[in-house]
């Protein structure tokens, strides 16, 4: 069964699991105390078990949809704090241990958060402040509190070690992922730029050597009508418009293969939007959607594919909308996330957004960026179309 959970998931589920455990205890040290042992205010009590759901109110939150980049978020760690600071209000309220067991639980959380020097700061520290407890509550002497804590400790740091190969390993999974993706639909680029040039090749040979045979023999069979007589001319005007027939359907072949040998966009593009993790792509694209210039259709693959990267390593989205259209012989991408945006002044392009421009601007294109906080990061690309072009610079018929 858990062969079908990912990584993530089975770590929600063992820290849910383990939370829930905790309650056990938890209520038995309240409810059925030991002979002797004074039974807590009701307050207290209460106070208790509002930490206790709160730890687990966060911890869910926190497990909703870890990524291999992390959380971004600053009111992620934040929520983070809050989560730390509930395990020990419920070791201090209750005057047990049980908080250092839920710093366990939240010791597999922490390298998704936060960097791997500050987190093993944050995890030692946490446990350490559990201290008190052993030593000043439960009477412990010093070196068994000290020990105590420090044992806890190192069952902390093997669950975030642990969480932390975890990470690492769904990062390989993404990029592999990632890599595949962007093999298959430049495999598929490949095939139809294969295929426009193996048309357009045929195209060619159609007109340079059929072409202006049959002209040449339509011109000769003209002349030929002209300086015959009786039956042989019937026979030769008979071949004079054979050749004009053959002639026609010449020109509709090389049209037809000029029309039909463009690129099929939309099949490049579908799968660098398939099974993208922690991320919901909403593709939206004109059909047909068709791009002569096999250059041009990489360009727009590749600002599909940045568009993505983006959104998944940088913006913090759970979903992305992309629209690809044509519009005023332009192809346009349109893109925008639900993200954490930024402000307007706050844009500095890195080189994936560079590169982007400067593959756009190559061939008359231009890229616009707009972000602001709590509304994404929408982006707008715009390459000319190269339908007219290509039609005009190439046969319009055989001559």
């Amino acid at each position: 069964m858990l062969g079908y959970l990912s990584h993530t998931r089975v770590l929600r589920l063992a820290g849910l699991f383990t939370w829930a455990l905790v309650s056990l205890p938890l209520i038995y040290t309240q409810y059925a105390p030991e002979e002797g042992v004074a039974q807590p205010a009701a307050g207290e009590a209460a106070w208790l078990f509002v930490a206790y759901l709160v730890f687990g109110g966060c911890y869910f939150w926190l497990t909703r949809g870890l990524k291999a980049s992390g959380h971004t978020n600053w009111y992620d760690r934040t929520v983070l704090l809050v989560l730390t600071v509930s395990a020990l209000a419920v070791s201090y309220l209750s005057a047990t241990g049980l908080g250092s067991i839920l710093m366990m639980v939240a010791a597999g959380v922490i390298p998704w958060l936060l960097s791997k020097r500050v987190g093993i700061v944050w995890l030692v520290l946490s446990q350490l402040a559990v201290f008190p407890v052993y030593n000043l509550i439960l009477g412990l002497p010093l070196f068994e509190a000290l020990l105590q804590s420090l044992l806890y400790g190192g069952f902390s740091m093997f669950l975030f070690v642990t969480s932390l190969v975890a990470r690492q390993q769904t990062q390989a999974r993404e990029e592999q992922r990632r890599l595949n993706a962007e093999l298959r639909a430049t495999r598929l680029l490949l095939a139809e730029s294969a295929r426009v040039n193996e048309r357009t090749r045929i195209s060619r040979e159609l007109h340079d050597l059929l072409g202006h045979h049959l002209t040449a023999l339509s011109l000769n069979l003209e002349v030929a009508g002209h300086i015959t007589e009786g039956q042989a001319q019937e026979h030769v005007r008979q071949a004079h418009t054979l050749a004009k027939l053959l002639l026609t359907d010449v020109r509709e072949a090389v049209s037809q293969l000029r029309e039909s040998g463009a690129i099929d966009l939309a099949a490049a593009l579908r799968p660098l939007t398939e099974r993208v993790p922690s991320l919901d792509i909403h593709l939206e694209m004109d059909e047909p959607l068709n791009v002569e210039d096999p250059e041009r259709a990489h360009v727009l693959l590749r600002c599909t594919q940045e568009i993505i990267t983006n959104a998944v390593r940088h913006a913090g989205a759970r979903n992305l909308w992309i629209r690809v259209h044509r519009e005023d012989g332009q192809v346009v991408i349109v893109a925008h996330d639900d993200g954490i945006g930024g402000e307007v002044d706050e844009i500095l392009p890195g080189n994936g957004l560079r590169g982007m421009r400067e593959r756009l601007v190559q061939y008359g294109g231009a890229l616009e960026v707009s972000m602001r906080r709590g509304e994404g990061f929408r982006l707008r690309a715009s390459l000319p179309g190269v339908t007219n072009m290509m039609l005009a610079s190439g046969p319009q018929g055989v001559s």
